[in-house]
């Protein structure tokens, strides 16, 4: 069994949105860390239609849009959406061989700051996110988001790359 396994006692922390780079990051995950838990993380914004229902320039600006009425209505919807896509990372994960729960989490700053909270609490043994491959030139500075996990991680960061489509 490694170091990285035996310092920390924790869930895996997966960083999950759905989309290519995050499906790689849960089978990579799986790959290496099987059969431990994992704690697959959707991060998502909430409070918009707060926001929206409560900004006047945005009320003048675009008619139709959220009011405060329906505000709390349109945050649920949200959060269950949340947690749908939260739970589509838990099915890939356990089909991975790990033993995957779900969390859907409002973030308070920033998903790097919120996954990497998450990691502290749970004594995470590492993050794992997935990351677009972009365009050559801008391969050379990582996204803020990515910047800010290896620049405070409390454990190893393991970033799974998802080739650009038609590579």
């Amino acid at each position: 069994m490694s170091i990285l396994r035996d310092v920390h006692t924790g869930p895996v922390v997966i960083g999950f949105d759905g989309t290519p780079a995050s499906e790689l990051a849960v089978r990579e995950a799986g790959a290496l860390f099987a059969p431990r838990a994992a704690l697959v993380v959707f991060v998502w914004e909430a409070g918009r239609s707060f926001e929206e229902a409560t900004l006047p320039e945005q009320a003048v600006e675009a008619p139709g849009t959220v009011d405060l009425g329906n505000a709390f209505a349109v945050e649920r919807a949200a959060s269950d959406e949340a947690m749908q896509v939260a739970d589509q990372g838990v099915a890939l994960a356990r089909e991975a061989g790990l033993e995957a729960s779900a969390l859907a989490v409002p973030h308070d700053t920033t998903v790097a700051d919120t996954l990497l909270r998450l990691a502290r609490e749970s004594d995470a043994p590492a993050v794992v996110v997935g990351a677009h491959a972009r365009h050559r030139l801008t391969k050379l500075s990582p996204s803020r988001t990515l910047a800010d996990l290896l620049h405070a991680a409390p454990c190893p960061i393991l970033v799974c790359v998802a080739p650009k489509a038609g590579s």
